[in-house]
């Protein structure tokens, strides 16, 4: 089945891929949110640089992690950043997403993940998406209802606890072979 265009746009937000254009960009606008939330420390030039290499890479080799910068005014302006982790064995993926400081509270981020997901779901090789939040980052969650995810369950493993919300995938439409032909009496 042939790939989705890796980039995408809701007239609003248009999502694609890292590139070498958003190093000094990601790094003005990371803050100290998103380095709670997400990556667990702070960036500087050359994690970040090594971040975007690895993200070429990965869209080379068709994954299994797919970095997106989720961009506004035509894509000029990047907002934030949506990764998309694909576990093509389980047939699921997850999605993690950051808006800088500037960009928050305009609905950005649940624009971003619902582009994320109709990418996934035209790849035509994930049927469900997860999205992992600490029960204490109300925002991410109010994304993740906002964009259709349902409450699953929370989990508590090494790595700490986190609800996971879910969202099923619908199987793209695949028509049906014609019917065979019948043998009839003569």
């Amino acid at each position: 089945m042939p790939r989705p265009s890796n980039t995408l746009a809701d007239g609003v937000v248009v999502l694609s891929p890292l590139g070498w254009d958003d190093v000094e960009p990601h790094l003005a606008g990371e803050d100290a949110e998103l380095v709670r939330w997400l990556s667990g420390g702070p960036g500087n030039r050359a994690t970040v640089r090594a971040h975007v290499r690895r993200a070429i890479e990965r869209w080379r080799d068709d994954g299994p992690k797919l970095s997106f910068g989720i961009r506004i005014d035509g894509g000029s302006v990047l907002a934030g950043t949506i990764d998309v982790e694909l576990d093509p064995a389980m047939r699921c993926a997850g999605l993690l997403y950051g808006i800088y400081p500037a960009y928050r509270r305009r609905g950005l981020a649940t624009r971003a993940v619902r582009l994320a997901a109709r990418y996934l779901g035209e790849r035509g090789d994930v049927r469900r998406i997860s999205i992992d939040v600490d029960p204490n980052n109300v925002p991410s969650i109010g994304v993740a209802r906002r964009a259709g995810f349902r409450f699953l369950r929370h989990v508590v493993d090494d790595e700490g606890d986190f609800d996971r919300y879910e969202l099923i995938v619908r199987a793209p439409v695949v028509p049906a072979p014609p019917p065979r032909p019948r043998h009839g009496r003569l």
